[in-house]
């Protein structure tokens, strides 16, 4: 597939040439990417910028009917965040999330087809606040996420987004070893789905709701960098996702693990380039994800 072999390309180049640049960073000044993490928020007039592209890809699923077929789901999340409290407690903004996901279907004379679809799918306002004056490092993100698709999949059968309302609750904490080297991230990532069951009878008429509406779905992921030098870090991931049922008849769980690196280009601008894998799972695909994010402070 053209695009995977793009990404990887790109991954591998962005990895040797950041490997170049960190052996002659010598600056132990600090930067954005070792000094505001995900879990401290910004100054008041201050601006957050964040795009980032998410390729997953997969042809193995626990599902049998999928199982061997290639799909793609590509997710463009642009994140922008201002401060608003001179103490860096509260910070307001939004998340856009654009997709466009393909797969082959298997026809009867025998050949295969690759049908696509996409567009931007959701908007959600957002706050992040930090609930204690006193520990800077534990903040918390709420967002409320607006589908702008009335339907999940286009006339073709093709899976694009969910089409109902999302309340996600990310909760951050981090800690910088002493030495300032090594640096442990971690989230738990609530989202409760609103809408309809998958199957509704109403009057008379069987309404298709999402398979994720009326769920509960729980992330959490443990990230642990290392820096080089201050502008550079090479991390490991591991993440746990679990979709608990709360009347919709369904449920899912699956387990990813990864890597990646980060790197800061200018004072206000850096880069990061990240892999998982989807090791295990229970009615889910068991793919991988490509992943390359801008982030710009200033």
């Amino acid at each position: 597939m053209k695009i995977l072999k793009n990404h990887i390309l790109m991954a591998g180049l962005l990895l040797s040439t950041i490997s170049v640049i960190a052996q002659d960073d010598s600056d132990d000044g600090g930067s954005v990417i070792q000094n505001l993490t995900p879990s401290k928020l910004i100054g008041q007039g201050q601006w957050d910028l964040k795009l980032f592209n998410n390729l997953y890809t997969q042809t193995e699923s626990t599902f049998a009917s999928e199982d061997g077929i290639r799909q793609n789901f590509f997710t463009s999340t642009l994140e922008a965040f201002t401060g608003v409290s001179e103490n860096k407690r509260v910070n307001i903004g939004a998340i856009v999330e654009y997709r466009a996901n393909g797969r082959d279907f298997n026809l009867d004379n025998g050949t295969t087809e690759r049908r696509t679809t996409s567009g931007i799918t959701s908007i959600a306002p957002a706050i992040k606040f930090v609930p204690f004056k006193n520990v800077g490092n534990f903040s918390i993100l709420s967002a409320f996420s607006i589908p702008l698709i009335s339907q999940e999949e286009d006339d073709n059968g093709v899976f694009l987004d969910q089409d109902g309302f999302t309340w996600q609750n990310r909760f951050f904490y981090d800690y910088t070893f002493p030495g300032k080297k090594w640096q442990l991230f971690t989230e738990i990532n609530s989202e409760y789905n609103f809408g309809k069951d998958a199957v509704e009878n109403v009057n008379g008429i069987t309404v298709e709701g999402s398979f994720a509406n009326n769920s509960l779905r729980v992330t959490p992921g443990v990230f642990l960098s290392y820096f080089p030098s201050s502008k550079f870090t090479i991390l490991a991931l591991g993440q746990h996702t679990e979709l608990i049922d709360l009347g919709n008849n369904f449920s899912q769980n699956f387990t990813a693990l990864g890597g990646g690196v980060k790197y800061q280009l200018t004072k206000e601008l850096n880069i990061e380039g990240l892999y998982t894998n989807f090791v295990r799972g229970r009615d889910t695909g068991l793919g991988e994800t490509f992943n390359i994010g801008l982030r710009a402070v200033f």
